[in-house]
């Protein structure tokens, strides 16, 4: 799939519309808009948990394992974006797919990252250090992608391991929130119920 761009804008969005991949025009209000939208703004927070990472003092084995999750979770939300971005008719052959494969390798490393966590007792809060605090961040950017594409699903065909993908990705996001407290030395935030 060759990408070429030579200009940024083309004042074709100016009335409020958007061309999808295949060039339909859309309302930059539509759900399938909503949806890659959504998924692009996750990419942007797992941006900063990165340059977190980098920035933040920690083991340097710890930070590796976690920016290479990191950035191959970007690449595939950056597939799931242009096929969220492509109506079912206009995939081509060429265009990268979210598949199972993709889930059971998050599903990998949420059992590698969780196998030495303790058993939760209460609910986490979310913060800790930055990277841990950005996690949960994107955690949530991410549980609200899915519930976007889960509406657009009910309403346009959108591929089921779309779904499986968000939802995986922020089981995973959370394990990682919890594993980097304990790499990083930081104090995990839990949850206290007020007394009545």
């Amino acid at each position: 799939m060759s990408i070429y761009l030579s200009r940024i804008y083309t004042k074709a969005g100016d009335q409020g519309q958007t061309a999808l991949v295949g060039g339909k025009q859309v309302s930059k209000a539509a759900p399938r808009i909503e949806a890659y939208g959504t998924v692009d703004e996750l990419n942007a927070v797992l941006g900063l948990v990165r340059k977190a990472n980098r920035d933040e003092a920690g083991p340097d084995e710890a930070r590796a394992r976690l920016d290479t999750i990191l950035e191959r979770a970007q690449n595939e939300l950056f597939n799931l974006g242009s096929l969220l971005a492509t109506l079912p008719e206009d995939l081509s052959d060429k265009q990268p797919r979210i598949a199972a494969r993709h889930v059971e390798a998050l599903e990998k490393d949420i059992d590698e990252l969780n196998e030495n966590l303790p058993p939760l007792r209460s609910f986490t809060l979310p913060g800790g250090g930055w990277v841990s605090s950005y996690l949960h961040l994107a955690r949530t950017v991410c549980r609200r992608a899915e519930r976007i594409v889960v509406h657009l699903a009910s309403v346009e065909t959108v591929d089921a391991e779309a779904i499986r993908y968000l939802n995986r990705l922020s089981d995973a996001l959370y394990v990682m929130g919890r594993w980097n407290v304990r790499q990083r030395g930081e104090q995990e935030p839990l949850w206290t119920p007020e007394k009545t």
